[in-house]
């Protein structure tokens, strides 16, 4: 399967598609020194943010598919350094509506959890 969504993403900031399948992703994030908030190596949470986020957009895999909410819960500090898994899966999907379930990991430790609500639009955001 292809990937058909955020083609122009930078992998080093947002992860890297690890794998692919209908209504389902996994995103990897290797933490870099760019991520650090402070000495000790704690990454910022945006980054894990956007990695889920990106997880969520791949699942669903339309070039016109944006975020419209999501809940989120970061449940461990991640340090520059540690790569995270992200798994996304599509739980609910109504029309062009679709909610994704993400869960963040470093190893066996749960380190995120979120639910994102997207919807596919009929063409690019900008042009509408």
């Amino acid at each position: 399967m292809n990937l058909n969504t955020h083609l122009k993403i930078d992998t080093a900031l947002n992860g890297k598609v690890i794998e692919l399948q209908e209504g389902y992703a996994q995103v990897e994030l290797t933490t870099i020194e760019v991520m650090r908030a402070d000495e000790q190596g704690l990454v910022h949470g945006g980054f894990a943010f956007g990695a889920a986020d990106y997880a969520a957009m791949s699942a669903v895999n339309d070039p016109n598919v944006v975020l419209a909410k999501s809940e989120t819960k970061f449940l461990a500090p991640i340090k520059v350094g540690q790569s995270v898994i992200f798994k996304a899966n599509i739980t609910e999907s109504n029309g062009a509506k679709h909610t994704v379930e993400v869960v963040g990991n470093v190893g066996d430790k749960k380190v995120f959890v979120g639910t994102f609500y997207t919807v596919v639009l009929g063409k690019h955001v900008f042009e509408l």
